[in-house]
């Protein structure tokens, strides 16, 4: 009996082994313990190399000697290292992320009031990034192919160039100027209500759309050339479906993989973005606690961002898997 099961064991552990999709997560759940092993890391050592005393910085020159004392014993500071790395990864495991040096708040709470309204304005932007490149690159392949209407193709691979390259700030302070200040359409700072999402989202978002628009592009024209097109061609089907049904799932593979890591930088873009309206989220706020050395505050925020870099890769990693299994889950 015990030979029969291990035997089985040994079998069902062959047919494990031997499926590409069980691969496929092997190799991605260590790569992602290991980059989060780093993040965390990183994100300690962050406190202990930076110059100087935090508490000292926190507290100000002019507090006494004992205060300061009194708040190092208590955020553990006057630990050994190894000791302080422990008690780090014991408390993130319990959803601790420390307390403010400055407001005396747990770093959690301060989170959790700030990042629904970063999230959506990446999340926003995202999806206006796509719906705005993925028609567009796709027409432009269309008007464009095979050397026709070289104008058009040359104003748009300018203008995309262009919000491609300049920072998401300078855009954001450029739609303020205009849309803001001269016009008068929206409000150009803070929170409140649908119209304050205008300028911020668009900020984030035209960059990345002129990015994936040309990707867009030039993905469908190399589609638009292949042998199963002109097969399609050859059977009179209509253009709309030739286009959208044959041609955009083939072309969209590239697209989406710069999609994700582009979501993944579209948070990060939020933190001088949201500086520029005032808006209340994370990104204002690493700034105001690196301003007032208010260093838990920035660790905690630090792993946000990075835990949400590593989870946009991780999707992105599993959608492509779905879309094109053969350019993932068997590579070596």
């Amino acid at each position: 009996m015990r030979a029969r099961t291990e035997k089985l064991t040994e079998k069902l552990t062959e047919k494990l082994t031997d499926n590409a999709w069980v691969r496929f997560a092997a190799r991605r759940s260590r790569r992602l313990l290991l980059s989060v092993w780093v993040l965390l890391t990183a994100a300690f050592g962050m406190i202990h190399l930076i110059p100087g005393d935090p508490v000292r910085a926190a507290l100000g020159v002019a507090a006494p000697a004992e205060l300061v004392a009194a708040r190092r014993e208590q955020l553990g500071l006057d630990d050994p290292l190894w000791r302080q790395y422990l008690d780090y990864l014991g408390d993130l495991s319990a959803g601790r992320f420390g307390t403010s040096t400055v407001s005396g708040l747990p770093v959690s709470q301060v989170i959790a009031e700030r990042y629904p309204a970063t999230l959506e304005l990446a999340v926003y932007a995202f999806l206006v990034a796509v719906a705005l490149s993925v028609p567009l690159g796709l027409t432009m392949a269309v008007l464009t192919r095979g050397g026709r209407r070289r104008r058009l193709e040359l104003g748009f691979t300018s203008t995309s160039v262009f919000f491609g390259a300049v920072p998401e700030f300078l855009v954001g302070a450029g739609l303020v100027y205009l849309f803001g200040v001269q016009l008068g359409l929206v409000p150009i700072a803070g929170r409140a209500g649908p119209d304050s999402y205008v300028l911020p989202v668009l900020a984030l978002a035209l960059g990345p759309a002129a990015v994936l628009a040309r990707i867009m592009r030039v993905e469908t024209l190399a589609v638009l050339d292949a042998d199963y097109i002109r097969t399609a061609r050859a059977k009179r089907l209509p253009d709309r479906r030739l286009y959208l049904r044959h041609a955009l799932p083939n072309s969209v593979t590239a697209t989406v993989t710069i999609a994700g890591l582009l979501l993944g930088g579209l948070v990060a873009a939020t933190v001088l973005v949201e500086n520029v309206f005032a808006w209340p989220g994370l990104g204002s706020t690493i700034v105001q606690s690196i301003l007032a050395k208010d260093y838990p505050v920035v660790q905690g925020i630090v792993l946000i961002y990075g835990l949400g870099v590593l989870l946009v890769n991780l999707v992105v990693d599993v959608g492509l898997a779905l879309l094109d299994p053969r350019s993932t889950i068997r590579e070596s």
